[in-house]
């Protein structure tokens, strides 16, 4: 394999008329692909430069099939970064959260993959082993034949079916279920952010479920809970400590659509320095995820 040129800048697409590069063509699947099976855009960015190196090492006029070879290279690739990763992630420092990502579904198929792509789902998608994670989401995030997985990952279609089998049955086991549609999502989240910004501590403690939980993901870089919040009164107190400290002065929480759902992100002058992302069942915020981790905010910095 060729040495990784990390100062080499991946292709961009060719002008009208000029033939299409197929990584540049399918490129938004590779990035995905590799997202879903890593829940980070540094280390999904990482993977598809080692694919472009891989694709362009290559005879690519001996490659039949493009498409397939650059998917099969780009989940191989995140496979074997995500048992590494997942070895590093026990010495990880407090909670560890998705790296989130701006999105802004449109088509349907859009919005479809968003319910795939969404923070809750990621988290779910952790507790799969590497393998499994890969075939789920081959399968069914982009519909993959059992054939075709099968030689993406070098594995009869037999056992194919078996992986999805218990794959499936594990995330439907721990799959979320809440209620909320659009209309109601934004005005939870609209009173949220008012409730925040006026310091209302019995306004915020009413949005909270029961059984509300935080988790907040500094990765030992900037201050934050190592420990998941339990509760309203905990939960409501703490943000609003968090909220009120000089350090947040001038921060404002703005409502942005990351990971397929309306969230809530933090600015502070042009940066955006944190996002809280959280499910709503029976009108109420039951989970929330708040991450701030300098290095994994890349991707609420600007939509791709």
């Amino acid at each position: 394999m060729p040495e990784r040129d990390t100062h080499q800048p991946l292709p961009e697409p060719e002008l009208p008329g000029e033939p299409i590069d197929p990584f540049v063509e399918h490129r938004r699947l590779l990035f995905g692909t590799a997202y879903h099976l890593l829940g980070s855009v540094a280390d999904t960015e990482d993977i598809l430069q080692d694919t472009w190196l891989k694709w362009r090492a290559v005879d690519q006029a001996s490659v039949a099939h493009p498409k397939a070879y650059l998917v099969r290279t780009v989940t191989n690739l995140a496979l074997n970064h995500l048992t590494s990763a997942r070895a590093a992630r026990e010495t990880y420092i407090g909670p560890w959260i998705p790296e989130p990502v701006i999105t802004a579904p449109t088509a349907a198929e859009e919005s479809e993959m968003a319910d795939t792509v969404s923070t809750a789902m990621l988290v779910v998608l952790e507790t799969l082993n590497p393998v499994e994670r890969a075939v789920f989401v081959l399968r069914e995030v982009f519909g993959y034949s059992y054939a075709d997985i099968g030689g993406f990952l070098d594995r009869p279609e037999a056992t194919v079916r078996q992986i999805l089998h218990r794959a499936r049955s594990h995330v439907h086991a721990r799959r979320p279920r809440f209620d909320a549609d659009d209309a109601a999502r934004k005005q939870i989240t609209e009173k949220f952010m008012a409730a925040c910004h006026g310091g209302d501590l019995n306004a915020l403690m009413e949005l909270l479920a029961p059984e509300v939980t935080l988790w907040n993901d500094g990765g030992g870089i900037v201050t934050a809970a190592r420990r998941p919040l339990h509760g309203p009164d905990h939960v409501a107190r703490w943000l609003l400590g968090v909220l009120a400290k000089p350090d947040s002065a001038g921060v404002r929480l703005e409502p942005v659509v990351v990971n397929g759902e309306l969230s809530i992100v933090g600015t502070l002058g042009d940066f955006r320095i944190g996002a809280f992302t959280y499910d709503i069942r029976d009108g109420r915020i039951e989970n929330i995820r708040f991450q701030v981790n300098p290095e994994k905010l890349r991707g609420i910095q600007a939509a791709d």
